[in-house]
């Protein structure tokens, strides 16, 4: 789904124009990039999490040649269980 498919399917659930439900998601993205280093879980989703990655070898693609990739912190986001169960079922 797009934002904007997003936005209007939350907008006719809820009852409440568009450009609220866009407010919302734009400030829910704020405060998830200003609080991912503690941790930022959106219940029933999941949770952004920083996460330290080791150096390593990796090839360049065009000539083939390895090159070192540095260390370095990413943010990860782990799937609640909840929503992996629902996604991946069986039924």
């Amino acid at each position: 789904m797009t934002k904007a498919q997003i936005v209007s399917a939350l907008a006719s659930k809820a009852s409440l124009p568009k450009a609220t439900i866009a407010g919302i998601l734009e400030e829910q993205a704020k405060l998830a990039s200003r609080e991912a280093k503690n941790g930022f879980t959106v219940a029933g989703l999941g949770k952004l999490v920083l996460v330290n990655r080791k150096a390593r070898m990796g090839r360049n693609p065009q000539t083939g040649e390895p090159i070192k990739i540095p260390a370095k912190r990413v943010v990860r986001f782990r799937v609640a269980k909840a929503l992996k169960d629902a996604v991946l079922s069986k039924k």
